[in-house]
């Protein structure tokens, strides 16, 4: 089962991730997202447990608890959703015109 944990302090990496859900069974695998670009944390991070039993009990003894300062949000992760390859989102409304008029909005 793969975990989805959230709001997780900038100081917590693949290990102590690792660490916090050892006592609840098996890891697979266990990451904490970073920035492309700085490698710093996002705040994010997935734990893999094969054992479907013992990925549940880490999720409901760890959501909600705080961890290294900051209360986590520990869920079943959702499948990705792939992004399409066109630019979304920005920009405003390209078809409006000025017409002259220095408008606020």
């Amino acid at each position: 089962m793969n975990i989805y944990i959230s709001g997780l302090s900038y100081n917590v990496n693949d290990a102590d991730l690792n660490e916090l859900f050892t006592e609840y069974g098996e890891i697979s695998s266990a990451r904490v997202i970073t920035d492309r670009e700085t490698g710093r944390s996002r705040g994010f991070g997935f734990v893999e447990m094969p054992n479907e039993v013992e990925a549940q009990k880490a999720i409901d003894e760890l959501n909600g608890v705080e961890y290294d300062g900051k209360v986590i949000s520990v869920s079943v992760a959702r499948p990705r959703t792939e992004r399409s390859s066109f630019g979304g989102g920005g920009g405003g409304d390209r078809n409006r015109r000025n017409n002259g008029h220095n408008r606020r909005y």
